[in-house]
């Protein structure tokens, strides 16, 4: 008789080959994106030529700062991943979700209410990927690769084409740090993302749907066997990642201090890469919230480091692609190794 309360290697490894799997493995798995990241702030410490300027507390802070775009996705994401699937729609919702708060606020509308119209909005988007998924049966590389175009033309149609410029309001300040309250050492979006990450930790750990997205990563059929009902597990799974991407969203508009549609071209790929250095699998099964955030300050960290550097922004676009094909093959070499 099937239980819920498997944990996912279970669903995919015999006992035999669990024991046989050396201790080395787990702590890269855990220890691994750490050990990158204090190599790569190294690194550019000391080819910076001023490892105080580049190790300094505003820097650190503008870097964290930085960070939280990409944090609030690979929140989304790892939960994506973990259950077996991608997004590609995430810089698309990002841009619409900014743009239907900012048409929010210039409507009159209260900052609270602006910021749940630009959540709920990624929330509707994940839905109608999950929708496509489960019941259309696309996969989900496919249909989330349409709605990448599909919310990015919805973005460019209700922002009429053009930039959103909105009123001042305590919404503009999620991305700063308020002269009026300097106690908080970074943004109130730095915290925002800390407290989400540490709440989605603690639900795909120690709950039943934490289990659930991981079975279904794991061996989708051997969970249909037990008796989850993986469709509707997809549709949380996708809803509540576009609702990460919709407050990451609204994160950039307060950047901004506008709603803009075109903005976020490509960012999916550092939030994909985020996840996947701090090492979930592609294949589904396994995933970190403390590593996706891990990696999300790596991205992070690079960017800063190749714009001290002075590198023009095709050097950034390389190094990532580079580092996005690297963690892919490091992560099916030790799949292979573990399924030995």
């Amino acid at each position: 008789m099937c239980s819920h309360k498997f944990m996912p290697e279970a669903v995919t490894k015999s006992p035999a080959t669990q024991t046989k799997r050396p201790a080395i493995y787990k702590w890269l798995r855990v220890f691994g994106p750490f050990l990158g990241l204090a190599l790569l702030i190294a690194v550019f410490a000391a080819i910076s030529g001023d490892p105080a300027r580049y190790l300094s507390a505003s820097n650190l802070r503008i870097v964290v700062t930085q960070t939280v775009i990409v944090a609030l996705g690979a929140i989304g994401m790892t939960v994506i991943i973990a259950s077996g699937g991608i997004d590609l729609s995430v810089g698309s919702v990002v841009a619409l979700s900014g743009a239907v708060a900012a048409i929010s606020l210039r409507a009159g509308w209260t900052p609270l209410a602006a910021l749940f119209a630009g959540i709920l909005a990624g929330g509707l988007i994940g839905l109608i990927n999950g929708l496509t998924i489960t019941r259309l049966g696309v996969v989900p590389f496919i249909a989330t690769l349409g709605m990448l175009g599909v919310a990015r033309g919805t973005a460019k149609w209700v922002a009429n084409e053009q930039t959103v410029n909105i009123p001042a309001t305590w919404l503009n300040e999620l991305a700063t740090i308020s002269p009026e309250h300097p106690w908080m050492l970074v943004a109130p979006g730095v915290w925002i993302a800390i407290v989400l990450a540490g709440i989605v930790a603690a639900v795909l750990r120690n709950t039943v749907f934490g289990r659930r997205v991981f079975a279904l990563g794991s061996n989708e059929a051997a969970a249909r066997a037990c008796g989850i009902q993986t469709d509707r597990v997809k549709l949380w799974i996708y809803s509540l990642g576009g609702l990460f991407f919709g407050l990451a969203g609204v994160v950039q508009m307060s950047r901004l201090r506008q709603g803009d549609p075109t903005v976020a071209i490509g960012v999916e790929l550092d939030v994909i890469a985020a996840v996947v250095i701090g090492g979930a699998s592609l294949s589904g099964g396994e995933g970190s919230i403390l590593g996706s955030m891990v990696g999300a300050l790596i991205m992070a960290f690079l960017r800063n480091g190749c714009q001290l550097m002075g590198w023009p922004n095709y050097i950034q676009e390389i190094i990532i692609g580079v580092i996005i094909v690297l963690a892919v093959a490091a992560d099916r070499l030790r799949t292979a190794r573990q399924n030995r």
